[in-house]
């Protein structure tokens, strides 16, 4: 087997073992008429979008896209207070155990060490604004974001929040990530609170 069919097969056995860690997903999503686990859909989403974003994306960024919220259920948003300074608290417990949980699946697969901490950089987002490619992995989940959960989350807070929300995710995309993102299909009313957000 050449070094790239290797590469390839190695990447494939990393997918699917992220792809079983997150069968057990309890919630669920609707996608092509059919319901699948949520991260499993979120992960492939993810996937995709750091693909066309970075033609040239690293197996490692891949894998980071593949394993972003990786078992995100395993720890609840209940675990700490819903103020701000619990949120902050739980989406740091979230990061430590998605890169934890890829760590173990990317050692039982034999990846050297060196890929396994990039993979975990990525994924914890560290050197974001100065990594090209954590900023690859921002935007695609910004992206991800707007694509799936836009109209829920409008329905869930509201429009003055959803306006807060929507600006605060444009400051942390790209100039390539916000032109994908106008290329996306949005309802009448994401796509309003969308064009409010970006005006203000």
């Amino acid at each position: 087997m050449s070094p790239a069919a290797e590469a390839a097969s190695r990447l494939d056995r990393a997918f699917a073992a992220i792809d079983a860690a997150n069968a057990d997903d309890p919630n669920a999503v609707e996608i092509d008429g059919e319901r699948r686990p949520k991260e499993q859909v979120h992960a492939e989403l993810m996937t995709e979008w750091v693909r066309r974003l970075d033609p040239s994306a690293s197996e490692e960024q891949l894998i980071a896209a593949r394993a972003h919220h990786l078992r995100r259920w395993a720890v609840p948003r209940d675990s700490e207070p819903r103020d701000r300074a619990g949120y902050l608290r739980w989406r740091a417990a979230l990061r430590r155990r998605h890169a934890e949980d890829v760590a173990t699946i990317l050692g039982d697969l034999g990846y050297p060490d060196t890929s396994i901490e990039r993979v975990q950089a990525i994924v914890r987002k560290q050197g974001l604004g100065r990594d090209a490619a954590v900023q690859v992995h921002e935007d695609a989940l910004c992206l991800v974001f707007l694509q799936t959960q836009l109209d829920e989350l409008a329905a869930k807070e509201g429009h003055d929040k959803m306006i807060e929300i929507l600006r605060k995710t444009a400051t942390k995309m790209s100039p390539v990530g916000l032109e994908a993102a106008g290329g996306l299909t949005y309802s009448p009313e994401g796509a309003a609170l969308l064009g409010e957000a970006l005006d203000g």
